[in-house]
């Protein structure tokens, strides 16, 4: 069965959405790079909300000429969404009902693993009924200071517990931790 991996940024005050506001950390690091190429290009599909969509879309449809952009643009893109009709970007399926039965369905699928960027209402469902594999946070070294409860990353949810799997520090500060959904946690998926 495929895994479902999300990556989240997140910082220090639990701040998980506007990632646009956030003051820069000083360029770009090519181990975080390094990092975010490699998991994009082990996933073959890519799992989002309608605002991820257009924010993304805005971004890579149409561009090309990087792996990582050519990847993003040539992987499926599932989106959920009650009111995206008409998706532009190539391989876009709009997933409107029965999300979670759809998800499922996906993950057993044969095909690479899904990713699946930010965490919000989406993600705490798929986690709740086990269909979260990984959990990776990218931990930026800054308080926020200005978020709505539905912005943050703590939210009252069931319990689960992860292990963790690997761990990474940039030069930026942003420490990223990988973490698997606990064996007795995910037995749902």
């Amino acid at each position: 069965m495929r895994k479902l991996i999300n990556s989240t940024y997140v910082t220090l005050d639990g701040v998980v959405e506007n990632v646009h506001l956030w003051p820069s950390l000083n360029g770009s690091d090519d181990t975080g790079t390094a990092i975010q190429t490699k998991l994009l290009l082990s996933c073959d599909a890519v799992l989002m909300g309608r605002k991820t969509y257009e924010s993304f879309a805005g971004v890579w449809e149409g561009k090309s000429g990087v792996e990582y952009t050519d990847q993003m643009n040539r992987m499926t893109k599932y989106v959920v969404s009650s009111t995206l009709q008409k998706p532009t970007w190539n391989n876009t399926t709009v997933i409107s009902q029965d999300v979670l039965g759809e998800v499922k369905r996906i993950k057993e699928q044969p095909g690479q693993d899904i990713v699946q960027y930010g965490f919000g209402g989406i993600a705490y469902s798929l986690m709740e009924h086990g269909l979260l594999d990984e959990l990776r946070l990218w931990i930026h070294p800054f308080f926020f200071g200005n978020a709505e409860p539905q912005d943050l990353l703590f939210r009252k949810a069931p319990l689960t517990k992860f292990e963790l799997i690997d761990t990474a520090t940039l030069k930026s500060g942003i420490v990223i931790l990988s973490y698997r959904v606990a064996e007795s946690d995910n037995a749902a998926s």
